[in-house]
């Protein structure tokens, strides 16, 4: 089969790892009892009622897996229920208009993933038969997938034997055998990505679709970060961390940096019918894409934007509450100002970037979360 024997990553890029000393003999003696015993717990005790095991088709997983990416089980249940009902199938998706896409994963975050997920169906659509490809190189070729969500992928999809790394498997695997260092740094990734492999070399055949739904509900409900749950861990006995006194330290953490702070303000305007104006975020940056309030960094900035755009009283605008959002790389603090009754210049009109929005409507669009917060409450 095509995807047998890919030399470029998926699997055959673990090989380059060098396990720590003395490891390489206990990682295969140990790699046959992991798997197993994960899977006797997965049967157990690991969830086997998730939407998108029920059906587990190729598109359903990919979905998921994107979704889960940085973000909770139990947040992203309502959004794939959501999604899949708009969008069932992957050609469907491929043809669906760009803001009822970004409409549908408003308040997920990390939005380059929706427009990443429209932009892999399309090329689906146009090299692949509308199908998600079984060939690994070709999913590694799609926007927004890399090494351990196309592992994910073919495993839970078509049981083939491709290891995974998220961060609970990371965290799993860094306790088990003991690993120091932060598991970002590419030589203890490399490390782990070895003892994954490993471990998949060692589980059943037809069962790689649980070993990877259990690496992660076992991350994510027992080895978890805080409190892991060690007296119920069915590893526990040939734990590494567990034996070293050492669970509480590992995974060595990412090294300290603080936040930078930023400020901005925006614009809640409203014309004479009650209509909201909104203008889309530029295709790169924060809330790519998405629909929003105008903004600037400085008020000298919004109000040279609005004495271009708007005509009205500038210093009439009322402020609102401040809204504080943390992203990734930096905490926001955005001052909203409030106006009503105001109306766009003639020479400016509605156009494809800026729009007037019946609160009504505000459901069809892609908005920031804090945004439709702020719309909700005023």
């Amino acid at each position: 089969m095509a995807h047998a024997g890919v030399a470029s990553g998926i699997a055959a890029g673990a090989t380059e790892a060098t396990p720590g000393a003395g490891t390489g003999a206990r990682m295969s003696r140990s790699a046959d009892a992991f798997s197993s015993r994960l899977l006797d717990w997965f049967d157990r005790h690991g969830r086997h009622d998730l939407p998108w095991q029920h059906p587990r088709t190729p598109y359903r997983v990919w979905l998921s897996e994107i979704m889960l990416q940085q973000t909770q089980v139990a947040t992203v249940i309502p959004y794939f229920q959501r999604f899949v009902q708009s969008f069932p199938a992957l050609p469907d998706l491929a043809a669906a208009d760009d803001d009822a896409v970004m409409a549908h994963w408003a308040g997920l975050g990390y939005y380059a993933r929706a427009r990443n997920l429209l932009a892999a169906a399309r090329r689906c659509v146009e090299l692949h038969g509308g199908d998600l490809p079984r060939d690994p190189d070709a999913l590694l070729a799609l926007p927004g997938i890399g090494r351990s969500t196309a592992g994910a992928i073919l495993g839970q999809a078509w049981n083939d034997p491709f290891p995974i790394l998220d961060g609970n498997v990371k965290r799993v695997l860094t306790r088990y055998h003991g690993i120091a260092g932060y598991p970002g740094l590419p030589a203890v990734e490399r490390q782990l990505w070895a003892l994954a492999q490993d471990h998949v070399e060692h589980v059943p055949a037809g069962r790689m679709a649980d070993y990877t739904q259990a690496q992660m509900d076992f991350g994510a409900t027992l080895c978890t970060r805080a409190n892991p749950a060690c007296i119920l861990c069915p590893l526990r006995d040939s734990c590494a961390a567990h034996a070293q006194a050492r669970v509480d330290s590992l995974p060595t953490p990412r090294p300290g940096k603080v936040l930078p702070e930023r400020e901005a303000r925006a614009l809640l305007l409203e014309d004479h019918q009650g209509r909201i104006l909104l203008c889309r975020r530029p295709p790169t940056g924060i809330w790519a894409s998405l629909w929003t309030l105008p903004q600037a960094d400085t008020d000298a900035g919004l109000r040279a934007w609005f004495d271009g755009n708007i005509d009205g009283d500038y210093d009439a605008a009322g402020e609102l509450p401040l809204i504080v959002h943390t992203f990734s790389h930096y905490r926001l603090h955005l001052q909203p100002l409030h106006l009503r009754k105001v109306a766009l210049r003639a020479r400016v009109g509605d156009n494809g970037d800026l729009r007037w929005v019946a609160r009504a409507d505000l459901p069809a669009l892609g908005l920031p979360a804090p945004i439709r917060k702020l719309l909700d409450r005023h």
